[in-house]
């Protein structure tokens, strides 16, 4: 066999519908086969094969997270490709081997610089997680449900304004109610494939439906920042419930109450949910005082809000979230596993490739245990993370044999 094959033997392989044991896992960058561990022994593997051993965990696709402002201190907006490497790395060690880092609604100028920067770091190749474009926040968004965006630097939706980044920019949040007859809407979904979502939006019910009808498929982090649903005003909420659209959840138990998840799932389906992070700098790091979009942010052990008690993001990773579905949920592992991978890889256009382990896909792989605490991230085949620092080798006769914590 090539030298540059790995495969992953002794762990239980979560595919979209199944988990599977007693079998191998074996890719180069992409996922070239899955075979028997009868079969594997058989097949006699070089010494120049990396194998590694999963003592039993689970092996998973990689978590792609398409709402993320930040990480390891670092954000989106400062516009530095040093900065947006940081975050991948931070990331890589919660299971995410893709992410759309999020900007905020500032001035055009620090918008564009970090799109500048994420087009660049796609360039150059980041050393953790992969940037797989951008996800534009803003700031076509609502004054009246701005949450920690700076009600300063909204300004209404202009197709102008992404014309440059069109290439990039896999999703944009906005407030439809503020795009004049829909023109936005309309122009994106006729000369792209930007998904707009619903977000920071104070869009009546009936204003709502009419924007799916256009060209809205998504809504940014579900009941946050847009028009609560009422029985005699179903606003934004009751639009998404209604529609076929997919929609985020911040699923750190703060944003949303744990029991909403499963009603969500029962009213919308599993294939619709999606969770992010939505994290800020701080996600990974110790409280204190840190910044958001030009706004102080206190974060403590669990939270991250404005000085005025506003959530500010969250400091949620999505192996966490992962974590609470499944408690939280009826959910099997390769249910909840699927709202961090393959859902939002089918939102953004790239389920021929990512989101699920299949042959032929690229190898994103994660290993994590029980509490979903990762040991390993794989994407497009190279570590990313591993919490060995590097492998250990194993104390066995087999020297290309490579070896987890158990």
């Amino acid at each position: 066999m090539d030298k540059n094959i790995t495969c992953i033997r002794g762990g239980k392989i979560i595919l979209e519908n199944e988990v599977l044991v007693g079998k191998v896992l074996i890719f180069n960058d992409k996922i070239i086969d899955i075979l028997d561990e009868e079969n594997f022994a058989k097949k006699s593997p070089t010494h120049e094969m990396k194998i590694i051993d999963a003592n039993g965990k689970y092996v998973s696709p990689g978590f792609i997270d398409i709402h993320i402002h930040g990480s390891g201190g670092k954000d989106t907006m400062d516009g530095e490709i040093a900065d947006l490497n940081i975050i991948s790395e931070t990331i890589a060690e919660s299971g995410v081997t893709g992410f759309l880092p999020t900007t905020m609604t500032m001035e055009k100028e620090k918008i564009y610089k970090a799109l500048d920067s994420v087009k660049l770091a796609m360039q150059e190749n980041v050393k953790g997680a992969k940037i797989l474009g951008a996800h534009m926040e803003g700031p076509f968004i609502s004054p009246k449900y701005q949450g920690a965006q700076n009600k300063d630097y909204i300004r209404k939706p202009d197709l102008k304004f992404i014309k440059d980044y069109i290439d990039i920019i896999k999703i944009i949040t906005m407030a439809p109610e503020e795009d004049f007859q829909f023109k936005f809407i309309k122009s994106v979904k006729n000369n792209s494939d930007i998904v707009l979502a619903m977000g920071h939006t104070n869009a009546n019910y009936e204003t709502a439906l009419e924007a799916v009808r256009v060209g809205i498929s998504n809504a940014s982090h579900i009941f946050n920042a847009m028009r609560p649903f009422h029985h005699r005003d179903p606003g934004v909420v009751g639009a998404v419930l209604k529609s076929n659209i997919s929609f985020e959840l911040i699923a750190d138990t703060l944003h949303i109450h744990p029991a909403v998840f499963q009603m969500l799932l029962n009213a919308k389906g599993k294939d619709k949910m999606i969770l992010i992070t939505d994290s800020m700098r701080a996600g990974s790091m110790s409280g204190g005082n840190w910044e958001l979009g030009g706004q102080q942010v206190v974060v403590d052990h669990n939270s991250a809000r404005l000085t005025d008690g506003t959530l500010a993001g969250s400091i949620l990773t999505l192996n966490k979230a992962v974590l609470n579905i499944l408690k939280y949920t009826d959910l099997e592992i390769y249910e909840a596993v699927a709202l961090a991978s393959l859902n939002p890889a089918k939102l953004i256009h790239m389920d021929n490739s990512k989101g699920s382990i299949k042959l032929g896909k690229d190898a994103d792989v994660i290993i994590f245990d029980e509490e979903l605490n990762v040991d390993l991230s794989i994407a497009g085949g190279k570590v990313i993370y591993s919490i060995n620092h590097p492998w250990s080798e194993a104390a066995t006769t087999d020297e290309n044999l490579l070896v987890l914590s158990s």
